[in-house]
């Protein structure tokens, strides 16, 4: 069922509208005003695509990271996340979220992180 997308000239409202052929004729009125004046929009598609692509896509993403920079870390594993599809929970965000701000210095020395000492 292909949906359309109009742009009121009148209001400038943007009007969606839903058919069950192609080959359906489509007289769209404007939800808001009412008007007929409508032109149409290139819509956004969506593209399928399988898991190995996406995969070969985040590999190809990964190819200009600068692991020495913890910003160009972080944009990629978000891109990751996103291409992934997967909610890795507010933690995850948070975490991002640092190492794009500041590289996610936040002030701790790793030398109190534990070792052999700590036994």
């Amino acid at each position: 069922m292909p949906i359309y997308e109009y742009r009121c000239r009148g209001c400038g409202k943007k009007n969606t509208v839903l058919t069950l052929r192609i080959s359906e004729s489509v007289s769209p009125v404007c939800e808001r005003c009412g008007g007929s004046d409508l032109v149409r929009l290139m819509s956004r598609f969506a593209m399928v695509r399988s898991e190995d692509d996406r995969f070969d896509h985040l590999g190809d993403d990964a190819a200009g990271v600068d692991e020495n920079d913890p910003k160009s870390v972080a944009r990629w594993m978000r891109s990751m996340g996103k291409e992934l599809g997967e909610d890795a929970g507010e933690d995850f965000e948070e975490m991002i979220d640092d190492l794009e701000r500041d590289g996610g210095g936040d002030g701790t020395n790793d030398s109190d992180a534990g070792g052999e000492g700590d036994l």
